[in-house]
């Protein structure tokens, strides 16, 4: 990697940011988050950035508005300090859920945080599972959206095997149909398992109806896969439909895992036989299993930089 590289950690993901300058064998660049007594705070690197290539690694997430605030602050700091170009690599995007109108008045509020992300003046934007692949169209600047079908794929290829469990008697589960890209890239990595959806909808914020499910799912052991696992309350919905259908076992696997409130403690409830996250946003939670994202950033940070593709496996196309 080359020496006019420089990665910055911010207050959000710093464990990952961590991780990933170790395995690209750099020092994370020296940076301070101040805050003061009215409850502004300023974010600038605290070394010479001029000329070189920073990418900047932080979930906009816990809480969302500060967080995206001070990523805006700290690129501007860095564009100020004549920094030669800016990546912002963001394993979680904030906001990603309001990506179109869904009742009258609604705004659009991923579309006007990418226009504040590009008024900033970012050259790059390294994103993990995009909520929706429209968002990618809401920048003006070059957007890579990092698919973890992969990642999953090799976990669960382990994960059955240990189990003893054939992948025809395997059902990935898509928990809307929003989502099925994900279970059907799933389903491929795993040969010979099967495909559902479930049928939805939303009567209220944070609150998910199961009206159907579509597909076999009986005997079968069933993966649901998500982007998002918030509040708990689709998985849950999703797992007791299952069930009521008599699968066999509920598997749970979720990119994002923002897990507010009780969310953990009632995942943990005896639903699911295993359920697994990635880092994306930091986790603590004990009885999840966590799948780290250092690796695949690290390397697309160095495909970029050596000017080489990024793997197609790694990308989302839908």
């Amino acid at each position: 990697m080359k020496d006019s590289v420089v990665l910055f950690k911010l207050t959000s993901s710093p464990k990952l940011a961590q991780q990933v300058a170790d395995l690209l064998k750099l020092p994370l660049g020296k940076s301070e988050v101040n805050h003061f007594a009215d409850g502004e705070f300023l974010a600038r690197a605290t070394e010479s950035v001029r000329g070189k290539t920073c990418y900047v690694i932080q979930s906009t997430c816990n809480p969302g508005a500060e967080r995206l605030l001070e990523t805006l602050i700290f690129v501007d700091a860095l564009r100020n300090a004549k920094a030669k170009e800016i990546n912002l690599v963001v394993p979680y995007f904030g906001f990603s859920r309001q990506d179109r109108i869904a009742r009258a008045g609604e705004p659009i509020t991923a579309r006007l945080v990418a226009d504040m992300i590009d008024t900033v003046g970012v050259n790059r934007v390294i994103m993990v599972d995009l909520h929706t692949q429209q968002i990618q169209g809401f920048f003006s600047c070059p957007v890579d959206d990092i698919s973890v079908v992969p990642l999953f794929g090799d976990y669960y290829r382990k994960k059955l095997a240990a189990l003893q469990i054939k992948t025809e008697d395997v059902v990935v589960v898509s928990p809307d149909h929003g989502s099925i890209h994900r279970a059907r890239d799933l389903a491929t990595e795993l040969p010979n398992s099967g495909l559902a959806i479930i049928d939805k909808r939303r009567p209220a914020p944070n609150v998910a109806e199961v009206v159907s499910v579509v597909g076999e799912v009986k005997d079968k052991n069933c993966i649901i896969l998500d982007d998002i696992i918030d509040t708990g309350g689709t998985a849950l919905g999703c797992a007791e439909a299952l069930k009521a259908r008599g699968a066999k076992q509920v598997m749970l696997a979720g990119t994002h895992a923002i897990f507010s409130g009780d969310c953990v403690k009632k995942l943990q409830g005896g639903h699911f036989k295993d359920i697994v996250v990635t880092n994306s946003i930091e986790q603590n939670s004990e009885g999840v299993n966590v799948i780290s994202l250092a690796p695949m950033i690290a390397e697309v940070i160095k495909a970029t930089e050596e000017g080489r593709s990024i793997p197609d496996s790694w990308m989302s196309f839908y």
